[in-house]
């Protein structure tokens, strides 16, 4: 799918979309609850839906309603002997561990930029918790037999903190005494998120400096209501289309998120960007945008939006964490340095910095998603303050986090054109 997207003044009012890390975390939970749970607000792009058929597949009954989603299990009990998670890094991160709570044999599958992706995490840590683990030189498929002992171990956490979640939502449900030990951990506002929506879930950890994370007395998850909150990190492109486009309120965006991606505020408040909060909504509205410096280590979702915000900015704006980058659906720091400069916006990459050399004006051009969304839709933000129309290659890339991001752009006045 080819979409254009023309120079536009945005203005309006928008509701974000369902979080994609607090739904498939919410769908793990209830696969884990013995019981009937009601997930509200649902997210529904394809990393949302790969998380309900990989529950589906490991012994939960799924009753899908016009606002809401059942979730009916018993535990961890596998229908089938293989799961495909998609192409989502959080969803094989995290159900892989829940996985090997059974002890029937499962192969692991993915596909997309999931299959280049490192998976040898798992082949050090889980057969220190007595599972077979094996892969194919370190990538996909993934061969496990369980079931998890839980014991006290240490794991490295710089590469990225959805391993540690799904070792967390899986000690949730049998462990007993035990302590996960983490060193350099990333991200720690996604943990945060993770402890969060385990607690909702009735399991309690004691977390001490996101290091380490110790469990007591044997807990078990209760099946639950739980409505999922908007999510910072597809809002962050609409708050940047605002911010370098006109203005923008937008809805249900909880402010006391655990998120990380809430850190786009911060980012917005630095360049100069006119800011207003509630409780779950955000009033923006342009200003004199001048470059900015962020460390974007534990928010690297965030380079994208970033990226764009940067590009209308008057200097040259630092950003930090770059090497967080490389295994995403993209090489992002790579990709976004290729599809910018094909707009006429130079970005220097050194090292961990990000260098991004704002002022010198967007130029109409036409780029390429690389298959991953958040470069679609950064460059779709980018468009709006072009000196012409943008047009995107592989634009459904989209789908991955966020279906509804054209529509909600053409909702604020964006001039948006798709070509199946």
């Amino acid at each position: 799918m080819q979409v254009t997207v023309s120079p536009a003044i945005i203005k309006g009012t928008v509701t974000a979309n369902p979080s994609k890390s607090a739904m498939q975390r919410a769908v793990a939970a209830a696969l884990l609850a013995k019981g009937k749970s009601i997930i509200r607000n649902p997210g529904l792009s394809n990393d949302c839906l790969a998380a309900l058929e990989v529950a589906e597949n490991l012994g939960a009954k799924i009753k899908r309603e016009a606002d809401y989603f059942e979730i009916t299990s018993n535990g961890v009990a596998p229908f089938y002997d293989e799961i495909n998670c998609g192409e989502s890094g959080l969803g094989i991160r995290m159900f892989t561990p829940i996985a090997a709570l059974s002890s029937l044999p499962i192969t692991i599958e993915g596909h997309g930029s999931l299959t280049t992706r490192p998976m040898d995490f798992f082949e050090e840590v889980l057969p220190q918790l007595d599972v077979k683990c094996s892969t194919q030189g370190g990538k996909l498929p993934l061969h496990i037999q369980g079931p998890l002992h839980p014991k006290d171990i240490t794991i490295d956490g710089s590469l990225s903190s959805q391993f540690l979640t799904g070792l967390l939502m899986a000690y949730g449900a049998v462990a007993e005494n035990v302590t996960i030990t983490v060193t350099d951990l990333k991200s720690k506002p996604y943990i945060a998120l993770t402890l969060q929506l385990m607690a909702h879930f009735g399991v309690q950890v004691e977390e001490k400096n996101f290091e380490t994370f110790h469990f007591g007395k044997k807990q078990a998850y209760n099946p639950c209501d739980y409505t999922v909150e908007g999510d910072w990190s597809g809002a962050a492109f609409l708050l940047v289309a605002a911010a370098v486009a006109g203005k923008a309120e937008v809805q249900h965006l909880n402010t006391s998120s655990a998120q990380s991606d809430k850190a786009i505020l911060e980012a917005l408040e630095k360049a100069g960007a006119h800011l207003m909060s509630g409780v779950f909504t955000v009033n923006i509205e342009k200003g004199g945008l001048n470059a900015f410096e962020i460390d974007a280590t534990d928010c690297p979702d965030l380079f994208p939006p970033l990226v764009a915000l940067a590009a209308n900015c008057n200097g040259t704006t630092k950003i930090k964490g770059v090497s967080r980058l490389a295994h995403k659906e993209s090489d992002r720091g790579i990709t976004l340095q290729e599809e910018f400069g094909k707009m006429g916006i130079k970005i220097d990459l050194e090292g961990d910095i990000m260098l991004v050399h704002g002022g010198t004006g967007i130029k109409g051009a036409q780029v390429h998603s690389h298959n991953d969304h958040r470069i679609a839709m950064a460059c779709a933000v980018a468009a709006l303050t072009a000196d012409g129309p943008v047009i995107i290659d592989n634009a459904e890339a989209i789908n991955k986090s966020y279906p509804e991001f054209y529509d909600h752009l053409e909702l604020l006045g964006g001039k948006v054109a798709v070509t199946v």
